[in-house]
């Protein structure tokens, strides 16, 4: 290995040790064909159902494979994570089944329904502990732990047993294949399941493309390979929380960046049309980063045509409170949901003209909030229009204008948006 700690490649035998130490108790997910998306892509598309795990991730391949590592004394000084979702399940389950002692640092904001998941898996092995109001308090708090009491920290992707534990996916999918796969599509957040993933496939299947997809709104890998450097955000969007870091690992961007074929963004709006999608037509359950592999063939459409196409299902964790989101993102992304200032003549049967006059037949109200009146002629609402198809909203605001009930149109204005959505 190179002097420079960072450059790391898991060899081919470390990832088959890690198949072998994990595999009473990480399921050999299926190689699922999808029908309906290789007819609709016109393709072979394959899906790696990692959402079938027991603890519905891939994560407890990574996590497990770290903690069999450790010695029998950092074993019995106790562990620590950071985590508010898919690495703090497989940490838990893999401290009760290894007899390890293990802290869970969480956001006070985690969902009960994730505190509890947590719980269930870990039992009296961990021990939960709500800190801060984001990750990175979560993960600071964590740290001092480890500091203090000389505990191992278990870093949910940079760090060499869990890359060689994820790769162990890679291992799987080619014993499962028929046929020589072409693409592979891969969620990235930190990079720990890309890595080990690209690493098998660049030894054991070097012509298949490795494609990493990240949501537009934290395209933090992306950003770092074209900067040539690892390079924090400042900001990020969150809704795909399972892949959403202001930061990639260190030894996961230097083996992305010399083995993905290339890196691509998908907008949260598309991931969530996805996760509708999966739900409504193949009854499959994902969580938003489970969906990233899927919507990114909508923007490979021509170049997979006749390839056969791996999508790697990474989880299915979805907290079925953000179902109002996600149908409203998804509305949004596909044109159809519109947020509008109308100005209401102050006189009898104003809103009656909107409603008749103005929207239309297949047009429904879904928000409507009225302000108090600001001068003799008009009075302002907020309203929410859902089209039935995106080509009518140019004839409404036409409309709108024509009889004087158009103010502003908000969907493009993100500072008053956010309050909205």
């Amino acid at each position: 290995m190179n002097k420079d700690k960072y450059t790391y490649f898991p060899s081919l035998k470390d990832v088959k040790v890690a198949a072998d130490t994990i595999k009473k108790v990480s399921a050999v997910t299926p190689l699922s064909p999808s029908l309906r998306y290789s007819k609709q892509f016109d393709a072979h598309i394959l899906l790696k159902r990692e959402d079938l795990q027991q603890v519905r991730s891939y994560k407890i391949r990574g996590a497990y494979n770290k903690l069999s590592s450790l010695t029998a004394e950092e074993s019995q000084n106790g562990v620590v994570c950071a985590s508010a979702g898919n690495h703090a399940q497989g940490f838990a389950l893999s401290c009760k089944l290894l007899k390890i002692k293990g802290s869970i640092y969480m956001p006070a904001p985690t969902p009960n329904q994730k505190v509890e998941q947590v719980k269930m898996f870990g039992e009296d092995f961990i021990e939960i502990k709500l800190i801060g109001d984001t990750y990175d308090d979560a993960y600071h708090a964590a740290m001092l732990e480890c500091k203090e009491f000389q505990k191992m920290f278990i870093h949910p992707f940079d760090d060499k047993k869990v890359i060689e534990g994820q790769a162990t996916i890679g291992l799987e999918i080619l014993e499962q294949a028929t046929e020589p796969i072409d693409y592979v599509f891969i969620a990235v957040g930190g990079g720990g399941l890309a890595s080990g993933l690209s690493t098998v496939f660049k030894e054991l299947s070097p012509n298949t493309k490795i494609i990493g997809v990240e949501p537009e709104g934290a395209p933090s890998m992306s950003v770092s390979i074209k900067n040539n450097k690892n390079t924090e955000l400042e900001h990020i969007e969150k809704f795909v929380d399972g892949a959403a870091v202001k930061r990639v690992g260190d030894l996961t961007f230097n083996i992305c960046k010399t083995n993905l074929h290339s890196m691509m963004t998908v907008p949260e709006g598309k991931v969530c049309e996805t996760i509708l999608e999966l739900y409504n037509k193949d009854a499959i359950v994902v969580e938003p980063a489970g969906a990233l592999s899927i919507s990114a063939l909508y923007f490979y459409a021509e170049e997979i045509k006749g390839k056969n196409v791996v999508c790697v299902v990474s989880g299915s964790n979805n907290d079925i409170t953000r179902t109002a989101e996600i149908k409203e993102r998804a509305l949004l992304y596909a044109n159809l949901k519109h947020y509008f200032i109308v100005l209401f003549p102050q006189r009898a049967g104003a809103l009656k003209e909107f409603v008749v006059d103005i929207l239309g037949t297949n047009d429904d109200i879904t928000h409507f909030q009225y302000t108090k009146k600001t001068n003799r002629e008009n009075g302002s609402a907020v309203v929410g229009i859902q089209l039935k198809s995106a080509t009518d909203l140019e004839p409404l605001i036409a409309k709108m204008k024509q009889r004087n009930f158009y103010g502003d149109y908000l969907n493009n204005k993100p500072d008053l948006f956010q309050f909205l959505v």
